[in-house]
């Protein structure tokens, strides 16, 4: 992989990873028409690493939040101390949503691993699976919040849609946000958490990957690839995660299932085409 090619990957997982077109179906697409061949998924994970500091960027206010909200709950580590403050405190609260909604993403991710190694080198698989995006993101059009605020419930729900988004071409931005915004929680607030949500994930996979790597190490052309896709994705993705903000304030969500529906539809015949003509 080039430094160019870095660059361009790069900024295509950085603003995709937060529109709700699935930033991992449109990397597998991006490297078949680019003729890129990487081993394994280092490279998104590395991507993935800059989205991680664009949402700490973004979020910095609501992580530090918590962050001292369950700093004040370990020096009192007793269930009692704990209830209470779950019902007290909104921000200690969201913390112990976040870690039960990232239980699903993770039992996933291990017991499946190899699986989804295997998607991540089928064009054709991401094609289907956007069509499958533009679905869940076109039924939000019909949905009506109830309220803001959500449990443990609408947590796991959440959390189970983000499972399923490790399919590169399903949407994790788009099947988080969607999944709240089914379960009845207003979009601005679904958006919110579906952001959060990511950052435990995120770094859980780039830590794992980065264990595997020191083991194997890293030559010196890719680690320059590397640090150049992990910059340019925390770049786009910052830019990208505020303008997307502002349209779900302002929008709705299934105006991106028609740009799923065309890019699915495209990649379907173009990479079919030897297999079917």
């Amino acid at each position: 992989m080039s430094i160019l090619q870095a660059l361009l990957l790069g900024i295509v997982q950085g603003i995709t990873e937060f529109l709700p077109i699935s930033s991992s179906g449109h990397l597998v697409l991006g490297k078949a028409l680019l003729g890129v061949h990487t081993e394994g998924v280092a490279f998104e994970v590395f991507g993935h690493f800059g989205t991680f500091l664009a949402i700490l960027t973004i979020f910095w206010g609501d992580v530090w939040n918590i962050l001292t909200a369950w700093g004040h709950a370990l020096r009192h580590p007793s269930p009692g101390h704990w209830s209470l403050r779950y019902r007290e405190d909104p921000f200690f609260r969201l913390g112990v949503l976040i870690c039960l909604g990232t239980i699903p993403a993770g039992v996933v991710g291990l017991l499946f691993e190899h699986e989804i190694e295997a998607a991540f080198t089928s064009p054709l698989f991401v094609s289907c699976a956007l069509l499958v995006t533009g679905t869940i993101l076109l039924g939000t059009r019909w949905t009506r919040p109830l309220d803001t605020s959500f449990g443990m419930v609408r947590a796991l729900i959440i959390g189970a849609a983000q499972a399923f988004a490790i399919l590169p071409g399903i949407s994790r931005a788009g099947s988080t946000i969607s999944a709240g915004m089914y379960a009845g929680v207003e979009r601005s607030e679904a958006a919110r958490f579906s952001f959060l949500l990511a950052l435990p994930v995120i770094l859980g996979a780039a830590v794992v990957e980065g264990k595997e790597l020191l083991h194997t190490g890293v030559p010196s052309q890719q680690a320059m690839t590397l640090l150049v896709g992990t910059i340019a994705a925390y770049g786009a993705g910052a830019i990208a995660l505020k303008w997307l903000l502002g349209v779900i304030r302002r929008g709705r969500l299934d105006w991106f299932a028609y740009y799923c529906y065309a890019v699915g539809l495209a990649g379907l015949i173009w990479f079919a085409r030897g297999t079917f003509f």
